[in-house]
């Protein structure tokens, strides 16, 4: 596969909803991964001269941003829920021995890095975006995380 097989073999991805696409050939495999909710479809791409997969991570999407959920449930119904924007491996720091970014009791505001998400080989700074007070981290460090998971709570301002 060339890079504009590679380019548009993404952009499929992209528009069609399918969840991901995996081609494996004799030396050369691809897989391409998207955050949407999974829908099956089979596609066909025709054979080519095998090209090293590194491209792909270069063509990745931008850091989404954590998106508030509705308030959760029962004796905490003041809180907003920061749930992932995307399945992946949860740091709490920027690296091994390095501060965490937020710990329980820190005030926050909007656009505050709470945490990075490693997906695919890309690490992604997940923002806050609502100002508030950390409740409390419902992720353990390098735990994975699936898409839409309760990563904190947050007392709102």
């Amino acid at each position: 596969m060339d890079i504009k097989q590679i380019q548009d073999l993404i952009k499929f991805v992209s528009k069609s909803g399918v969840n991901e696409v995996s081609i494996e050939e004799q030396d050369f495999k691809i897989t391409i991964k998207t955050n949407q909710e999974p829908t099956y479809v089979t596609a066909t791409v025709p054979a080519v001269a095998p090209v090293a997969a590194a491209p792909v991570a270069q063509a990745a999407a931008p850091a989404p941003v954590a998106t508030p959920a509705a308030p959760a449930a029962s004796n905490d119904a003041n809180l907003i829920t920061v749930k992932s924007p995307m399945i992946g491996t949860f740091y709490r720091s920027a690296g091994p021995g390095k501060p965490s970014f937020v710990n329980i009791g820190d005030d926050i505001n909007t656009g505050s890095v709470l945490c990075i998400i490693e997906a695919m080989k890309l690490f992604n700074e997940i923002e806050s975006e609502v100002s508030g007070k950390i409740v409390k981290i419902l992720v353990e460090d390098a735990q994975p995380v699936e898409y839409d998971q309760p990563l904190f709570l947050v007392e709102p301002k």
